[in-house]
């Protein structure tokens, strides 16, 4: 169970590490946004394609990104549960939907390390708070970031644009078979080229600094790090995929949990302010895993 005390402020980013893991649609009652019963409907629609052939990838796209698993209940002492909260009264959490019991999210996968850099993760972890960049109000990198949140696509390239926790980013991806730029610092999000296999976008990244993780409890990469996105689309859903290569200290690829992403008629609004201001108030490094 992960508890706030108002005395003591901690902010919200803690709480919510940048990153999706897996979808949530279980978590949340038949017929709610997101559920398997409403990706079932969305998913048997039609697919668009554009003029050129190619899935028509436009539009602002849902799959419970930002904070919006959190689902705060105040308990008995004072303090606010975010995660793992026991039943109120009644059995029923007050946040809850009038619906069966929810599942629990899949258990996060972990990257698989060279055993030589186990000890480095293992320190890493235990001092996440204090050097996770994403705590930092840093971007998230790549694939820790999760999926975009609208996609703008025309026939030389997909424009990704994110609303992050930390704030908004976005990517810009040629699609139409022009060479890497070479004047290009290392940076959060790399430089990335996209590219179509039949139906399924490709989107191949590089040049990343090493500032970011894979994902939480200290899954470091280096500046070699490829990232290999596909997006394929169905009906009015997308099916989300990423994997890590970083042969200097991982022992295999890493794949991230499928994600399921969907349209929506929201449009994106600016981003709240990221501010980094909690520090002077930890009262210990303690953390947990993303549920995202």
């Amino acid at each position: 169970m992960i508890r706030l005390f108002p005395s003591r402020p901690i902010a919200v980013f803690l709480l919510a590490m940048a990153g999706s893991v897996a979808p949530l649609p279980a978590v949340f009652g038949q017929g709610e946004r997101g559920s398997q019963e409403a990706l079932a409907r969305l998913a048997a629609r039609p697919t668009p394609k554009l003029p050129d052939g190619h899935p028509d990838f436009n539009g602002t796209w849902d799959h419970w990104g930002g904070i919006e698993f959190v689902r705060p209940q105040t308990l008995a002492d004072g303090s606010v549960c975010i995660i793992g909260c026991p039943p109120a009264a009644g059995g029923r959490r007050p946040s809850a939907p009038p619906a069966s019991p929810p599942a629990p999210p899949p258990a996060a996968s972990f990257p698989k390390y060279k055993p030589e850099f186990l000890a480095k993760v293992k320190d890493l972890e235990a001092r996440q708070v204090q050097l996770d960049t994403a705590l930092r109000c840093q971007p998230a990198g790549v694939p820790r970031i999760g999926p975009p949140n609208k996609i703008v696509q025309n026939a030389r390239e997909v424009v990704f644009l994110y609303d992050d926790i930390n704030g908004s980013f976005f990517r810009i991806i040629p699609t139409d078979g022009r060479p890497r730029r070479k004047d290009l610092p290392t940076s959060y999000l790399g430089d990335a080229v996209g590219r179509f296999e039949g139906d399924t976008l490709v989107v191949e990244t590089v040049n990343f600094n090493d500032d970011t993780w894979l994902a939480d409890n200290g899954a470091f990469h280096t500046r070699n790090l490829r990232v290999i996105e596909r997006f394929h689309r169905i009906g009015d859903t997308i099916d989300y995929r990423a994997e890590a290569h970083d042969p200097a200290v991982l022992a295999e690829p890493w794949a991230k949990a499928p994600q399921a992403m969907w349209i929506t008629d929201q449009e994106l609004e600016e981003s709240a302010r990221c501010e980094d201001r909690s520090m002077p108030h930890m009262v210990d490094g303690s953390h947990h895993d993303n549920p995202r």
